[in-house]
């Protein structure tokens, strides 16, 4: 069992296919999220994926302090994100993400991020002012790399050609949701981008073409290729499935895909849930792979998805049937 890495320019370090999401961790269970990161950590997670709006801001604060107790700035990798819409407007300026990057620094204890995602894009926004502002970030040391998380790649590609006219660092990173299960609604309001599934083909050859870097949110569609769903029992437990995996994956599009992977997952002697995991890792697009596990045994099942190797023919089977 072999944690794999990977590189994202402008990071310096050594970047974790597997990325811990963190929307759990909290001060509120302070022992309960450093034994997770701990354990993350030690079998060989070196990246984490968090937001400004985990947890109302307790996840980042937590975070700040564990790595601060454990020492191990040097050695983590930070991934966050900001310019989150609120309820009132939508904030992808270069005044928010200012603000949002000074919070997330502040929460975090540290006095740079890794790489720095806008949380949403506003595609009424000219991207000239937004790649500004990130770069300006960037050579005042506060950024090493930056990206777009839920921004399709046409606004991606847009902006990276401004940044080539301009000769400025042109986004670093992609982050929309990826899995085998097609993200058929949003999972939380608007905004949200999905790259799996046949309509989504354009966007996977175009990440595929530039290799950019892609850390795919939700690379077990919420929950729906955990091993605790199945089409047998999904409406007994409907009322305990996450809200987000109901609206976004609960499909029949995915559903029969559900039942390949249990299909696949016997024949090869694994989990569905590795399964899954198998397909994002054996992607030829250059994927690192976000995933909210809850305890050091769903990390590890995860890393040796790593190891498991799937055809071609078996990738398309999954897919299409």
């Amino acid at each position: 069992m072999t944690m794999r890495y990977g590189e994202v320019k402008g990071v310096g370090k050594p970047v974790s296919r597997l990325v811990l999401g963190t929307m759990i961790i909290n001060r509120r269970e302070r022992d309960k999220s450093f034994a997770l990161l701990d354990d993350a950590f030690a079998l060989g997670c070196t990246t984490l994926d968090c937001a400004l709006v985990y947890a109302g801001g307790d996840s980042e604060r937590c975070i700040g302090e564990w790595m601060r107790e454990r020492g191990n700035r040097g050695r983590v990798v930070i991934l966050t994100k900001g310019a989150h819409p609120n309820s009132d407007r939508q904030r992808v300026t270069p005044f928010d993400i200012a603000s949002d990057l000074h919070d997330s620094l502040a929460r975090l204890k540290t006095d740079y991020i890794d790489i720095y995602l806008l949380h949403r894009d506003d595609p009424s926004v000219p991207v000239g002012p937004i790649v500004e502002a990130l770069n300006e970030h960037r050579r005042a040391g506060r950024i090493r790399a930056f990206g777009g998380s839920n921004w399709r790649h046409e606004r991606i590609q847009e902006a990276n050609d401004y940044a080539k006219a301009q000769g400025f660092e042109p986004f670093a990173a992609s982050s929309p949701h990826f899995s085998l299960a097609e993200q058929v609604e949003n999972p939380w309001g608007s905004g949200c981008v999905g790259i799996s599934g046949p309509k989504e083909a354009d966007a996977r050859e175009w990440h595929i073409r530039t290799k950019t870097p892609l850390f795919a949110y939700s690379s077990l569609a919420r929950g729906l290729f955990s091993g605790r769903i199945t089409r047998a029992n999904f409406e007994a437990i409907r009322d305990k499935i996450d809200g987000a995996c109901l609206r976004a994956y609960c499909h029949e599009c995915n559903l029969a895909r559900l039942d390949r992977a249990y299909d696949l997952a016997g024949r090869k002697g694994a989990t569905v849930a590795q399964i899954a995991m198998a397909y994002v890792l054996n992607h030829p697009m250059n994927v690192f792979a976000c995933v909210g596990a809850e305890s050091r045994e769903e990390f590890r099942l995860n890393v040796e998805a790593g190891a498991i190797s799937l055809s071609n023919d078996e990738m398309k089977w999954l897919e299409d049937g």
